[in-house]
Order: C-alpha cells, then structure tokens, then sequence
C-alpha cells in the first residue's frame, strides 16, 4: 500500500514537473524524493513520469492519479484537523436538554456562547422537563442539561445559572390582579392548576411548600406537567397557577402576573432557580469546553449572564 509520503512527492513532481523543484518545496533533497517516486510506481506497477535531460512529464497513469493524490491528501488533511478539534473540544457534538422555560430564558444564551466560541461544535436540542433530563444525564443520552433539579443524582453536578422566582398567573380581569401583589392566603380556595407530581415534582413541592407557610391546601382543580399547557389551562379561565418569573416572557394573552407577598420568610422559599447540569464521568471534551465557557460568561454574584442588560429579577 501507498503511503502518504509517497503521495504528496508525487503531487510536489507533478505540479512541478521539476525533481529539483519539487525536492526544495518538500523541504528534502532529490535523491529520497526520486526514491519515494520509484517505491510509488513499484507499488502501482505503473510508470509515472515521462524523465529525459531537459523535462518532466506525467504519462497517462500519473495523469489519471493526480487528481485522485489530490483527493486522498485533502481528506487526510481534513480528517487530521477534525480529529485534532474533537480532541481539544473545538468540534463536535452535544446534546443539550432543556426545560420549556429554559428554552426562552437560558438556551439562547448558551446558542450564543457556543456560535461565537465553539463554531465547529454540533449543537443536538431535546426539550424535556427536569426528571428526564436527570435521567437523561445518567445514561448519558445528554451531554449538559438546563433543568431546576428536584433531586440530588449521584455523579450529576449543577452549577446555577439564572435566579428565578414564582409568580402568581392569573385571568385577565381576575379581581386579584391589582398589581399590588397577592397574598398566598388569597389562594386559598381558588381552583388551582397544578403541577404533575412524576414529571414536574420540583415544582409540585415547591408550591405545597408556599401553601405551607400559611397553613392551608390548595384546591387543585387540574394538573399538568408542563408551564406552558398549565398558563394554557389559566388563559382560558379555568383557574390560577404559579409559574416561575421567566415564563412571564412566552405567556398567551389573556394571562396576566401578580408577584407574591408575605411574611419575610416567604422569600426563602420562593426559589426556583435554573441550573447548568453534568455528569461528572463525561468524556465529550466538546461539552466540557461548552460548559466552561458558558459557566466563564455568568457573573458570580447572579448567575447571569455578563452582557445582559436591564434589572435583575429579584428572588
């Protein structure tokens, strides 16, 4: 079999059509690049190159091999620095899971990281609620998750990325929607659309939580895994739910928020925050090197992003 060697001195001679030439561009003297020519044609068992005293020519053979040398050089080439950047992280493939919400406050700022630092990365997008995600994770079916985690997982690391808080959604024209707050108390009875105890049970306890603070229940009236079917279900009239502040952003008309008010404890339990999750025994160096850039771009203080702008949202 030929070697790559023996390749590009055929190349250099044929573009040349000069030994001599040829020999300075490789960097190498005549008599190994001559050397290289004649174990080439032995293992073609073909001639190449037409030589007399005054010029080079390439004879049929060496006509029809160029532009397969050419070829066969380029994709050797190429695959070395594909390699090379899979290697080091700057090419490659992650999988990227998100939550519903996510998707609309933290993943486009990921997509930008990625786009202006890690161009040659191939991005695989799986919306999933939390639950999945953590499973998802384990397996390795994911690379990196964007999830609120609602149980600790062995070998899963997170790191926040964006404070969150609840909010009350509401009817438009609710006679709660003041604009001066609601009361968690004034929930109280109130149909109430819920969050499903298997797929969304961050969420599930977190209100139970609330409701506990003041002593009561709430009255569910219907469930759903999902924010955007649960502000659905408020749209159209059915009831209230609580929903983080960053689903504020997609609501459907004919929703409208109220934040939350109490006691001052109350805001050491209303936190639904987002974070970046892992597997620690993650061996795709693409996502290692996604996740360092994207963590590198947040302020310590707010897990937001450097360049974002406006007032930060308020825990």
């Amino acid at each position: 079999m030929f070697s790559l060697i023996q390749l590009e001195s055929f190349v250099a001679v044929a573009e040349e059509l000069h030994f001599g030439a040829a020999a300075e561009r490789l960097n190498m003297t005549q008599p190994p690049l001559s050397r290289q020519i004649q174990l080439l044609e032995r293992e073609l068992q073909a001639q190449l190159f037409i030589r007399n005293s005054r010029r080079v020519e390439l004879t049929a053979a060496g006509r029809v091999l160029l532009p397969n040398a050419r070829r066969i050089l380029d994709l050797s080439s190429k695959t070395s620095l594909e390699v090379s950047r899979v290697a080091t992280g700057d090419a490659g493939t992650v999988v990227i899971g998100y939550t519903a919400v996510a998707g609309q406050a933290v993943l486009p700022d990921l997509l930008s990281q990625a786009s202006k630092h890690l161009p040659h990365v191939t991005l695989v997008l799986r919306e999933a609620v939390s639950v999945e995600q953590l499973e998802a994770l384990s397996k390795g079916s994911i690379d990196i998750g964007l999830l609120r985690p609602m149980v600790t997982r062995p070998g899963v690391v997170t790191q926040l990325v964006k404070k969150d808080r609840l909010v009350v959604a509401l009817p438009e024209g609710h006679d709660l929607a003041t604009g001066k707050g609601v009361f968690i108390k004034e929930l109280v009875g109130l149909p109430l659309m819920m969050y499903s105890t298997g797929e969304a049970r961050y969420f599930y306890d977190l209100v139970l939580r609330l409701f506990d603070s003041v002593g009561a229940r709430p009255n569910i009236a219907q469930i759903a895994s999902q924010i955007p079917a649960l502000l659905a279900l408020v749209a159209a009239g059915l009831g209230v739910t609580l929903v983080p502040a960053t689903a504020m952003e997609f609501a459907p008309r004919g929703v409208v928020f109220e934040e939350i008010i109490g006691a001052n404890g109350l805001s050491n339990l209303n936190h639904s925050d987002m974070y970046l999750a892992w597997d620690e025994s993650s061996t795709n160096p693409a996502a290692e090197m996604l996740r360092k850039i994207f963590l590198d771009s947040l302020t310590p203080e707010s897990g937001e992003p450097n360049d974002s702008t406006g007032p930060k949202e308020p825990v």
